[in-house]
């Protein structure tokens, strides 16, 4: 006799971590970590984003999902979702994003900015969110990352030409993501509608501060 799979909507305890305060905020930033990393130690690029545009909350929610980076022991990562599951996965972690963001917006002055950006695995896990809720942020950064492939092109399409803005960010010697795939990814949210501005830098698969401070003051009020 097979076994048959069901379905268990159950309670969950996100973690995510904070930098600044919601009731004077004056733009707000939610920033996803990439595969294997925690959001205590993502959160630490964005000091120099508070820092130099004062007024800024950045909020960092952790991936649902936790898993020992090596062996059975040592250090912990989080992952949004794997392969295993992953349609019940996406639609957890788009159920979690929406629920946290209304929790911050209700917590900020009326009107605040929000800036959603999404390093690696972080990129993809903002996109998805968005194909699937209402919400658009004024400024959407997707940084080394692809774009899923895996969708509705009508729904990208809508997405996408929907956003006020839209920046793509990779660093000139990342392992993961090469120049002809930056290319790709840039020409795709092209033809999708939409005019990404596009930043280099000189490193790798890693956030980089000196952009990070590019893009606060490009969205700090005029």
């Amino acid at each position: 006799m097979d076994a048959h799979e069901h379905r268990l909507v159950v309670p969950r305890t996100a973690r995510y971590y904070q930098l600044g305060d919601l009731a004077t905020a004056q733009r707000l930033w939610v920033v996803c970590h990439g595969y294997g990393q925690l959001a205590a130690y993502f959160i630490r690029h964005f000091r120099t984003v508070v820092e130099h545009a004062p007024g800024t909350v950045v909020v960092a929610p952790e991936g649902l999902s936790k898993f020992y980076l090596q062996g059975t022991s040592g250090r912990v990562g989080a992952t949004w979702m794997t392969r295993e599951d992953r349609l019940t996965e996406i639609e957890d972690y788009a159920r979690y994003l929406d629920q946290l963001l209304g929790q911050l917006q209700a917590c900020c002055p009326p009107g605040v900015p929000v800036t959603l950006l999404g390093f690696s695995q972080g990129a993809s896990t903002l996109s998805r969110w968005l194909l699937r809720s209402a919400f658009r942020p004024a400024h959407l950064v997707l940084w080394a990352s692809s774009f899923p492939e895996d969708v509705d092109p009508a729904a990208v399409q809508n997405l996408l030409t929907t956003l006020p803005k839209i920046t793509y960010v990779c660093g000139d010697t990342d392992a993961y993501v090469s120049a002809s795939r930056v290319a790709e990814q840039v020409q795709l949210l092209r033809q999708h509608g939409a005019h990404p501005q596009v930043i280099g830098f000189a490193g790798g698969h890693e956030l980089n501060a000196s952009v990070l401070r590019q893009l606060s003051a490009q969205n700090a009020p005029v």
